[in-house]
């Protein structure tokens, strides 16, 4: 039973070999970059939308929305990272019906890398939203003797977030692969659908907690409220 596409080497070049991964990775990312450059192609004030772009500014705005509920800053700026990672994951995971396919997500390479993206993200947009000191303060409150610990939850989240993602969608392709053996004419449709509904889950899961690490690291610090004298 094949677990991972990291497994199957597609074709070699100059050396390397090129695994399902990385090819069906860019099979994605394609997809995205040309239908978005298809529907707004003619993207005008002048043009009367069509339904695809209809139902492309249906799609950014459901994500606007789920990321306004959960930043207190202008959910803009963490749209275009958070609502990049939902489509990507989202598209891959759905891409599961398609026969002989393997979504990149299954690959624990894949998975670490988005994590990674985060691990990123997370400090770049709390520099860029109060500067290196203020976030850098972060690490040590309330107290000093925090220092160590919020370190190792700022890359625990990472390690959490890869490893989240790559255990839900192997488990359903685990347990896929051995309902099929058992019986392969009754499981494969319940089985697809069960697929694609924990595949949205995850996506949506996935981004909404990129979310909520980037907008802990751009929160403005609340000023603590000074203490009123009891009075007599």
């Amino acid at each position: 039973m094949q677990l991972t596409p990291d497994e199957v080497v597609v074709f070699t070049l100059a050396g390397w070999k090129i695994n399902a991964t990385i090819v069906n990775t860019w099979i994605v990312m394609a997809l995205l970059v040309g239908t978005s450059m298809l529907v707004t192609r003619n993207l005008r004030p002048d043009v009367p939308p069509n339904r695809w772009r209809t139902a492309l500014e249906v799609i950014v705005k459901l994500i606007q929305g789920q990321i306004e509920e959960v930043t207190r800053n202008s959910a803009r700026h963490v749209m275009y990272f958070s609502g990049t990672l939902f489509l990507f994951i989202a598209l891959s995971n759905l891409m599961l019906v398609i026969p002989g396919f393997s979504p990149p997500t299954s690959s624990l390479s894949t998975t670490a890398a988005l994590a990674l993206s985060v691990l990123v993200a997370v400090p770049v947009f709390g520099i860029a939203s109060g500067g290196l000191g203020s976030y850098l303060k972060t690490f040590i409150q309330p107290s000093v003797i925090m220092l160590p610990f919020n370190i190792i939850g700022e890359f625990s989240r990472g390690i959490s977030l890869a490893i989240r993602l790559y255990g839900n969608i192997m488990s359903g392709a685990v347990i896929a692969a051995i309902l099929l053996t058992i019986a392969p004419f009754f499981f494969p449709v319940a089985m697809d659908m069960l697929g694609l509904l924990t595949g949205m889950i995850q996506a949506y899961i996935f981004a909404m907690l990129a979310t909520v690490y980037i907008s802990s690291a751009t929160a403005e610090p609340t000023p603590s409220s000074p203490k009123h004298e009891d009075k007599p």
